[in-house]
């Protein structure tokens, strides 16, 4: 059960936190939300797309790790090659609590065998605790500006669903369905008004790196197909 609090330099000036990329510690994730700032990062190496809030049923951006749950393939590239980590990961226990910052003391990242600690011994925040109040920081004003862009291209009628089916070399078969991506011909029906303003606004180009990324599920696959080298010797495709 989470136990969130506002962070005190005086009351948490022992605490350590386990940074690192982890699947035991929250990276076990397969489609991670994400912020509209982040595409320009996000789309060298990630497959962006967008899916429905199981409970809301409201849009949001996303990126694909991976085909199974709890499953993250990048897991080892993020940790060893330095590749880019949403920032979602990134945040690990720490929430906003209006213009302070929070900890959930509960979280698995929280305890003695963390490696960072969060403030120095005059009680300032430690480099990896800033780098952290930067990944809030960008994140909170991301949500709404994310929202903004998902609530515009839904109003254009630009989403359209699309379903993601891959086959790999131990003969299994994995169909990612309830994702959504900007249609390429409802893009192209656009009068050119329309099309200036989502220039002007910066929406033309996050369209462009969301449908570029796309281009990456291929990767992703490869990426699965290692990961199930042990048992498969044939080979693999997308269909």
């Amino acid at each position: 059960m989470a136990n969130i609090v506002v962070l005190n330099n005086s009351l948490h000036r022992r605490l350590r936190v386990a940074a690192g990329p982890s699947l035991s510690l929250g990276d076990d994730q397969r489609f991670v939300p994400v912020v509209i700032s982040e595409f320009r990062a996000l789309a060298l190496h990630y497959p962006i797309l967008l899916s429905k809030d199981a409970d809301t049923g409201q849009f949001y951006c996303g990126a694909m790790l991976g085909f199974d749950p709890g499953e993250n393939l990048f897991l080892d590239a993020q940790r060893d090659e330095n590749l880019y980590r949403p920032l979602n990961l990134r945040r690990g226990p720490f929430y906003t609590a209006g213009e302070d910052m929070a900890v959930d003391l509960e979280h698995p990242r929280v305890g003695a065998a963390g490696e960072q600690l969060l403030f120095d011994e005059v009680g300032n925040p430690t480099a990896y605790l800033q780098s952290v109040m930067g990944v809030l920081r960008e994140l909170k004003p991301g949500l709404e500006q994310t929202k903004t862009f998902i609530r515009t291209i839904l109003e254009l009628k630009l989403v359209e669903p699309v379903t993601i089916t891959s086959h790999f070399d131990d003969g299994s078969r994995r169909e990612a369905q309830g994702l959504y991506t900007v249609s390429h011909d409802a893009l192209a029906g656009l009068d050119d008004r329309t099309v200036v303003d989502l220039f002007r606004r910066g929406y033309l180009q996050l369209i462009h790196l969301q449908r570029a990324s796309l281009g990456h599920v291929s990767l992703l696959a490869q990426r699965k197909n290692r990961a199930l080298a042990p048992q498969a010797p044939r080979r693999s495709g997308l269909g």
